[in-house]
């Protein structure tokens, strides 16, 4: 690419010149990226993506890997160059956060970006209010610290709702309590259509207390006719327990840990 020359104002000689005033949906830069797989140029990786994950031809489909990226073009001066935090030419911060790992830029430094060398790559919300997970792959808020179900990396998966990649998804994620890792808004969204369930182990991941007591109490108050009283084996998601019980249609509870979340053995079938 040939380089286009522009009288520069003499404010664009500060490093701050046009902050926050470039960029996509994404992020906020004054810089943009060549993509060394295609050889085409986007504000960001996510753009690239989304670009050529629509494709009509799904030959041509594919994903830019971020730590690639060789060469970028300044925004104020449509300058192309190497990979560097401020452009060699109008002398402007491509990005007030960079990271050459990741060949990340950023303007909008209230998102208190941050690079952990474990996951390796650059996270948001503040070093200090993270911790990495070895064993679940990932970083997540210091209150998860001690206080939640680790699974061999978690976070290297696919949300169970918008099967969209966790790890370097850059959509809020929260951990259920089974351990298994999930967009927040597909958790919510979840909960919203009184889906209890986690999708992948089928443990609960909500308080279901008050809808067991009131699931008991309805039980109770209808009594199987005699022909449909007979004793069932159901096995419980949530303890993992083989329960002997009276069959209801209204359903089963477990006998070691009072839940609900139950499936006849006897059938095979999920209820």
């Amino acid at each position: 690419m040939e380089e286009e020359h522009f009288p520069l104002p003499q404010s664009a000689m500060k490093q701050d010149f046009g902050k926050l005033q470039y960029g996509c949906e994404h992020y906020r830069r004054r810089c943009k990226i060549r993509a060394p797989c295609c050889d085409q140029i986007f504000t960001c990786r996510h753009c690239h993506n989304e670009a050529m994950t629509s494709l009509s031809n799904p030959k041509d489909r594919h994903e830019l890997v971020r730590r690639d990226i060789r060469q970028v073009v300044c925004l104020i001066c449509n300058t192309e160059q190497e990979v560097a935090k401020v452009c060699r030419k109008c002398n402007v911060n491509m990005g007030e956060y960079f990271c050459d790992i990741c060949k990340f830029y950023d303007d909008n430094t209230e998102k208190k970006q941050f690079h952990c060398d474990a996951c390796g790559i650059c996270r948001v919300g503040g070093r200090e209010n993270f911790f990495h997970c070895e064993r679940c792959g990932s970083c997540y808020s210091t209150p998860l610290r001690d206080n939640h179900t680790c699974v061999e990396n978690s976070m290297k998966s696919y949300c169970p709702i918008c099967w969209e990649f966790l790890f370097d998804s850059i959509k809020d994620t929260t951990v259920m309590p089974c351990g298994h890792t999930i967009h927040l808004e597909c958790f919510s969204e979840m909960e919203s259509m009184n889906q209890y369930r986690c999708p992948i182990c089928l443990k609960t991941v909500v308080d279901m207390s008050a809808s067991w007591a009131l699931l008991k109490m309805e039980i109770e108050c209808t009594p199987m006719p005699e022909e449909y009283s007979h004793e069932v084996s159901v096995h419980c998601n949530d303890c993992s327990h083989i329960s002997k019980v009276r069959f209801h249609i209204l359903g089963h509870k477990c006998s070691q840990c009072n839940s609900f979340n139950t499936w006849r053995t006897s059938s095979g079938g999920r209820q």
